[in-house]
This record gives structure tokens, C-alpha cells and sequence, in this order.
């Protein structure tokens, strides 16, 4: 039976109710959410890709902000976070990265380099074994994945380059428990006291028949769709028009990235929806070229500042308000010499 107007209206607004909803996936552990002073007990369990070499994929995300969305006079500030198409091999070129390069050889556009650099993080799976989080819903599959951020991951890539480590701390009868410790640093979340436990131990008897119910993630399928030509010279416009000031296009990016919450496909700007396995394994920060070329930032996560922040933190981005004007005018201008 045809659906009249008014139903067919109703439908299509359930979706956009629906697809507007910030999204939840109970299967993500969120533990930039522990209370400050706390610890959460974490098993990490291998890659279900055998052809990975470690227990984890790398993330690059480009944040792209804007000052608000054409059209709508009265919107703020927003931002799309776009796929580094480099983390899918080094025979990618990306478009950002390829001009923000140059900026370093330019003490003055630094600053602004460091804005449009690619952000790391790393995805993992693993059970949750001590939880401080009392409204965790945990699923029905209790293995988890964990977004874990640059300064949990160098405690993490350290350990396994001690010699005194002498068993993968995956390992289901000799394994390591890692241990996330929240304190506070400067008004933001710090990660630095997290550890691996000293005493070994075996999965359970649960965990082992969960692991054979369920199975293990190939997680390379949870990182971002891979850009195609078409959305890559599209990040370059919307690279472009960050950097000038420009308001975000929804008309004209819109059906290929949005901003987080503007729109029904605003998942496409996170990367949080699986997408087809096309990444290698996860490279290690001892490629100078994939680095930063800038001293590296313990802080850089994907948790929130604390909800206290520190005055001088405050005070030092207002004072730098200026600044970045400067540096967007050099950027400007040295686009019109070239």
C-alpha cells in the first residue's frame, strides 16, 4: 500500500532525526572518559589480519576548520576532520601535506603548520578487564576497540623495544595487562603514569570461549574510507578555503564530507564507519618522513581538554588570536607570488 504525503514526510524526518544523533558505539571503549585519578585494566589481543606485523592500525586524520557554513549567517565555528590518504602506503601523495610541508622552512608559518598537520591515532581491540566507568554499557561481544592516542602509544611502542619484555603482551597464556592511568597536566587530560603490568597472566576460560564465539577485528576495516581522486581534489578545496577564512560549502562538499552533526552523512567526516580493508600494516614512528617535522606533542589525543583549564593555556591561545592573522596574511601572499 502507497504511503501518503504526511507518512512519507515522517520517514524521511525519522531519518534525519536518526542520522543527526551523535553516533554511539558501545564497542569503542571511551577511556578518556575515566575519572581523573583512576585506571582502567586493559588486554590487547592481535590483529584477526594475520598479514599484520603488529596488534594495531594507525589513524591519520586532518582537521579542516572553518568559520562558520555559507549561507547561515548566525553559524559558528565548525570543523571536518578528512582521511590523510598517506596512511594507506607512501605511494599516496596527499594534498595537504604536500604545501604544508613547505611551511616549516618558514619559522613564521609554523605555527600554522602544526594547525593543519595530520593527527595521529591507533586503533586496537582488546578486553576490558578492570572498568572505573559505572555507566559502561558493555556489548554482547566483550571485545573492545580502543582509539588510543600518541602519548599512550610511545608507552606502549617503548615497553615492546625493552629487552626485558620477553613475551608479546598479546599472548594468550603469557599476555600483559596495560594499565590506563588518568591525571590532569596544564587543564588537559595526561596519560603518562599508564603502564604494563609487571606479572603476566592468561586469558580466562570467558575470554578464550568469546575470542572462539566471536572472533578477533581485522582492523583495518574500522580506519576511514580511503579518498578517491574526486573527494582528494575536494579536500584541496576545502583546504584552501579553511586557510583564506572561507566559510564551509555545504552545496559544493556537502555530498562528500561534512562537518560532525550538520546534515545525515556526518559520520563520513570522523571515519568512525567501517570501510573497505584497503590498509597496510601500521608503520612505526622511525620513518623521519612520516613524522611530524616539528618537535612531537605528548598531548596530542583524541581525549577533551579537562573541564577546568588552566588560565595560562586560556590566556596563551588569546594572546596568539593575533598572531594567526599574521600568518594566515604571509600564507596569502605567498600563494599570489607563486
Amino acid at each position: 500500500m502507497a504511503l501518503t504525503l504526511a507518512e512519507i514526510r515522517a520517514k524521511l524526518q525519522a531519518q534525519d532525526n536518526k542520522s543527526n544523533a551523535a553516533p554511539t558505539d558501545s564497542v569503542i571503549y571511551p577511556h578518556w572518559n575515566v575519572p581523573e585519578g583512576s585506571t582502567a585494566k586493559i588486554r590487547f589481543l592481535p590483529d584477526g589480519d594475520t598479514k599484520n606485523s603488529f596488534f594495531w592500525v594507525e589513524r591519520a586524520m586532518i582537521k579542516l576548520p572553518f568559520v562558520g557554513v555559507k549561507g547561515q549567517p548566525d553559524s559558528k565555528r565548525v570543523e571536518v576532520q578528512v582521511p590523510c590518504i598517506e596512511m594507506y602506503g607512501k605511494e599516496y601523495v596527499c594534498p595537504v601535506l604536500t604545501e604544508v610541508r613547505t611551511w616549516f622552512k618558514d619559522p613564521n608559518l609554523e605555527e600554522m603548520g602544526r594547525k593543519y598537520w595530520k593527527k595521529k591515532s591507533y586503533l586496537f581491540q582488546g578486553f576490558v578487564r578492570e572498568n572505573p566507568l559505572a555507566d559502561d554499557k558493555s556489548p554482547e561481544n566483550p571485545i573492545r576497540r580502543f582509539i588510543i592516542s600518541p602519548q599512550i602509544f610511545n608507552l606502549i611502542r617503548a615497553a615492546l623495544l625493552d629487552t626485558e619484555m620477553e613475551n608479546l603482551p598479546t599472548d594468550y597464556n603469557s599476555g600483559l595487562d596495560f594499565i590506563v592511568s588518568k591525571t590532569s597536566k596544564g587543564g588537559y587530560a595526561d596519560y603518562s603514569t599508564s603502564k604494563w603490568s609487571r606479572k603476566e597472566t592468561a586469558l580466562s576460560t570467558e575470554e578464550l570461549v568469546a575470542i572462539e564465539n566471536y572472533g578477533l577485528f581485522n582492523l583495518s576495516e574500522f580506519l576511514p574510507k580511503k579518498p578517491t581522486e574526486i573527494e582528494l581534489k575536494v579536500i584541496s578545496e576545502m583546504f584552501q578555503a579553511s586557510v583564506d577564512g572561507k566559510p564551509f560549502d555545504l552545496e559544493a562538499w556537502g555530498s562528500y564530507y561534512k562537518p560532525f552533526g550538520l546534515g545525515s552523512d556526518a559520520s563520513r567526516s570522523v571515519g568512525t564507519k567501517p570501510s573497505v580493508p584497503v590498509a597496510k600494516p601500521a608503520a612505526t614512528d622511525t620513518d623521519d618522513e612520516d613524522d611530524p617535522p616539528f618537535a612531537a606533542d605528548n598531548n596530542d589525543s583524541d581525549a577533551e581538554p579537562m573541564a577546568t583549564a588552566d588560565p595560562v593555556q586560556v590566556n596563551k591561545a588569546k594572546s596568539s588570536s593575533q598572531r594567526a592573522e599574521d600568518i594566515l596574511a604571509m600564507i596569502r601572499n605567498r600563494s599570489k607570488v607563486a
